[in-house]
């Protein structure tokens, strides 16, 4: 996984999505997780998001934020999924509610190797990989994610620019 991150250049196999439903599907693989935390899950989802990208690389960027949602929430707290979009953009987020990252880690999140929690090492959590590989992904989806923490919550959003005509 490291040598294919490092020294291969990531291609896209882009198809046309039915982006809904992807989200629908990858939030029910959770709930094991979720349960074993005390966790519940939000899902606001809009209905019809169709989006032309590749399917396994964006799952793998969803499936990646909700693992670190459930990993660092409080128990007994949700989890939110949501997913909309306006004219020109497709706005997905997760948010959870655990402790607030420091603005100095927050920064760094997104590069390779760097875990807010050093704590966490190989045995309990990722090689901290996982948020710089769904950065790369979003990137050559000509979108961007981002990361906002506070108090209350911390929340990553992924905007995908609109390229496919919305369902009706």
């Amino acid at each position: 996984e490291i040598t294919r991150f490092n020294l291969q250049s990531i291609e896209l196999t882009e198809s046309h999505l039915d982006l809904t439903m992807m989200l629908y599907q990858i939030s029910e693989e959770f709930y094991p997780a979720l349960c074993a935390k005390e966790l519940t899950l939000e899902t606001h989802i809009e209905a019809g998001l169709r989006y032309k990208g590749d399917a396994d690389k964006l799952a793998r960027v969803f499936d990646n934020l909700l693992r670190n949602a459930i990993s660092y929430s409080h128990p007994g707290t949700p989890v939110i999924l949501s997913a909309l979009q306006n004219e020109t953009q497709i706005r997905i987020a997760v948010r959870n509610s655990g402790d607030k990252i420091p603005p100095q880690k927050l920064k760094r999140l997104f590069e390779k190797f760097y875990r807010a929690d050093p704590s966490r090492g190989s045995t309990n959590g990722g090689a901290g990989l996982g948020l710089a590989i769904a950065k790369q992904l979003v990137e050559l989806h000509q979108g961007t994610i981002d990361v906002v923490s506070n108090d209350q919550y911390t929340e990553f959003t992924v905007l995908l620019v609109r390229n496919e005509p919305v369902q009706e």
